[in-house]
């Protein structure tokens, strides 16, 4: 076994005939790193990162869009679903509207029945009228009145008659009044009702008065 003497390093190995630069440029060369002499990255790897990048972003553009439509699509059913049960809540609320003014159509009936006979007085008319005066803002509209055409859509006919002072099918007694809510009819008028006689002529109308001359408006000719 060879002892190494401490204090000296190894030299490289040089010729007996080189000169001292060529030794130096010899230690150079040997303590060169070989790994900061590799190869250049290839420039198509940079390319397909950019197209796989371009990929991952087209990919996630297209799942936003359809995100957005579903959002969308939810938002308008919502919307559909709250007008279709704010609709259905008020045909709910005229529907039992309708039916509570049905049920005192009765009572009405007596009311106006003790007012035509000059029964409505004292504390029985200050009820009565409370009573109209509710029925009235809950939207309860009476119609019918005498000497109005007869309209098969809102009035029922329950007596009929002929009259020779019409000229049509005439409303000429209201039996029981109408009642309405808005443009919903909840109850008809029943009416008797008048009709023209048969094979009657049409009233005739005046003769229309001639234009008198001017000389008989101003009295005929002056006198010399």
């Amino acid at each position: 076994m060879t002892e190494e003497t401490p204090g000296f390093e190894e030299k490289p190995d040089v010729p007996s005939g080189a000169a001292p630069d060529d030794a130096a440029d010899a230690a150079g060369t040997s303590s060169a790193n070989p790994a900061e002499e590799g190869p250049a990255a290839p420039a198509g790897d940079a390319t397909a990162t950019v197209a796989g990048l371009t990929a991952q972003l087209d990919q996630a553009r297209t799942a936003l869009g359809e995100r957005t439509a579903d959002l969308q699509r939810l938002q308008a059913e919502y919307q559909n679903y709250r007008r279709r049960v704010e609709r259905d809540r008020v045909a709910v609320k005229e529907l039992a509207v309708a039916s509570l003014l049905t049920e005192l159509l009765p009572v009405l009936d007596d009311i106006g029945r003790a007012r035509e006979h000059g029964e409505l007085v004292g504390g029985f008319k200050s009820v009565a009228e409370s009573l109209e005066t509710v029925a009235a803002k809950m939207g309860l509209q009476q119609f019918g009145k005498e000497g109005e055409p007869f309209d098969p859509t809102i009035h029922e006919a329950l007596m009929h008659s002929y009259a020779p002072d019409v000229t049509e099918t005439t409303c000429v007694a209201i039996l029981q009044p109408g009642y309405r809510i808005g443009e919903r009819t909840i109850r008809p008028a029943r009416v008797a009702v008048a009709e023209p006689q048969p094979g009657a002529a049409p009233a005739a109308q005046a003769p229309k008065e001639e234009p008198k001359a001017a000389d008989e408006e101003s009295g005929g000719p002056e006198e010399g």
